[in-house]
């Protein structure tokens, strides 16, 4: 910034408004290129929401790429109390009517001990041994086979951990398939204990030990002692059985209440017992492929609108877009459209060749839209319309399906050495040099305006000297007169 002056007092000249109209006619160059500099940041800006267009647009079409999108399946159960019904992970079930019938639910084993004064009430020290297993021989059970893989699991009852509060807890610490509960009425407390998995083979049988026997399985820890094929003072109040259903009038047993992959692709989680059968229907979900569609659509409509607004010329304010006649940016748009008419010659797409074949045309407007009865119909058939939008993969556009397309231009033109890329390079390159010479001609202006208030503080101290000569000339001469009058 040059230095602040106090020319003109001796003069009279208005030196700082002369500076300042001169600064201002040198400083013309510098307003040009302070224009420039704004018109190429907003030609980034006006790129960069292209750029971000073109990207959300390659995402909808990559969507069409997924496998879990095609084939998918909804099913529904005519009493959804009796059953819910939902897909696989990965997997869904193929279209098609069943009837289901529950006739039993999987259960587990539950046992409950004698009555006891209180949840402090001390048995005995020693041991519980808790094996998990089927019982079989019919009703009454005649013996016990151990589960397969289940190792028996024996539970030590030290002194000072007789309570059945105590004994509880270890129960429930020891893993053993097994979790115990105390449950307590006005008679007092009793030992629940139930498998902690349904279905038959997960039955379990206890075996005490005595650290001192007393000789009477009624007292201490033999009370908690239980065998079906004997009397035990343990109770049985729920045997452990599989769930029975019938699915298309075939019989099923299953050891859990949720029943996978008995239709092909679906997990059925039993509700309650069934007296007849209920209508269990797999259809064809195109739901998510709608949405996905609908997706790519105000993708495309979105974009298509940005570059309309960045590149357009208003006649009625005579004002144009940051991009108005940008080759890249109307030739994306153009690309784009080429693209959505350009008719699909691969195979297995069957009548379907454009997307106008499944609905989805460019209105008058511009701008894609979507009939859903026509890709209602053309879902009849959806290996078609997956053909037509993810089929193929050739460099040849028309052999290559719809989505396909519109996601590998995309990536060519977003990529490193892509169009989008290259063009905002170069007005980056553009922008550095200009802020480089504007850089240099401020330097150029601080000296000129330094010089020139240097003139003109020279000019104004010599315009202060002839004023002061001429005040000097004109005293003498009034001095001469007085002397001859």
């Amino acid at each position: 910034m040059a230095s602040l002056t106090a020319s003109g007092l001796g003069s009279g000249l208005d030196v700082s408004s002369i500076i300042s109209q001169l600064m201002a006619i040198e400083r013309q160059p510098l307003k040009t290129m302070q224009s420039a500099e704004t018109s190429i940041n907003a030609k980034i800006s006006s790129f960069g929401k292209i750029q971000s267009g073109l990207s959300s647009l390659r995402d909808k079409a990559a969507a069409f790429n997924s496998t879990s999108l095609w084939g998918q399946t909804s099913t529904t159960v005519s009493d959804a109390s009796v059953a819910t019904v939902t897909s696989l992970s990965g997997k869904n079930g193929a279209a098609g009517s069943h009837s289901l019938q529950v006739n039993a639910l999987a259960t587990t084993q539950t046992l409950s001990s004698a009555v006891f004064a209180s949840s402090s009430a001390t048995l005995s020290a020693g041991s519980l041994t808790i094996e998990l297993g089927s019982w079989t021989g019919g009703s009454p059970p005649t013996g016990f086979s151990a589960k397969s893989g289940a190792t028996p699991v024996t539970i030590d009852i030290a002194d000072g951990e007789t309570s059945l509060s105590a004994i509880r807890d270890k129960i429930n610490k020891a893993n053993a398939g097994v979790t115990a509960g105390i449950v307590t009425d006005s008679s007092g407390s009793r030992l629940t204990l139930r498998s902690t998995k349904t279905g038959e083979e997960n039955a379990f049988r206890i075996t005490a030990t005595e650290t001192s026997d007393d000789g009477n399985a009624a007292t201490g820890l033999s009370a908690l002692a239980y065998d079906a094929t004997t009397t035990s003072p343990m109770s049985r109040n729920q045997v452990a059985g599989n769930a029975q259903v019938l699915i298309n009038g075939l019989s099923i047993s299953s050891a859990s209440n949720t029943i996978d992959n008995a239709i092909e692709g679906l997990s059925i989680k039993l509700g309650k017992t069934s007296g007849s059968p209920v209508e269990l229907t797999v259809a064809s979900d195109h739901s998510e492929l709608k949405t996905k569609l609908n997706d790519f659509i105000s993708a495309f409509n979105s974009l298509s609108d940005t570059i309309k607004s960045e590149t357009k010329y208003d006649a009625a304010t005579k004002s144009a877009g940051k991009l108005q006649a940008d080759r890249t940016a109307v030739g994306i748009q153009s690309q784009m459209r080429q693209m959505v008419f350009e008719a699909f010659s691969g195979s297995g797409s069957g009548d379907l060749k454009r997307l106008s074949d499944i609905g989805v045309s460019i209105n008058a407007s511009g701008k894609l839209e979507l009939k859903s009865s026509r890709l209602d119909a053309a879902l009849e058939n959806p290996t078609q319309v997956k053909e037509l939008l993810n089929g193929g993969d050739s460099s040849t556009t028309a052999l290559t399906g719809v989505m396909k397309r519109f996601r590998k231009y995309a990536d060519s033109v977003l990529g490193t050495d892509g169009a989008l890329q290259t063009r905002t390079d170069g007005l980056r390159s553009e922008l550095k040099r200009n802020q480089t010479k504007q850089e240099a001609l401020e330097l150029r202006m601080t000296g000129i305006e330094a010089r020139l208030n240097k003139q003109y503080q020279s000019l104004d101290t010599q315009m202060s000297k002839i004023g002061s000569l001429s005040s000097a000339v004109s005293n003498l001469s009034l001095l001469n007169r007085s002397y001859y009058y």
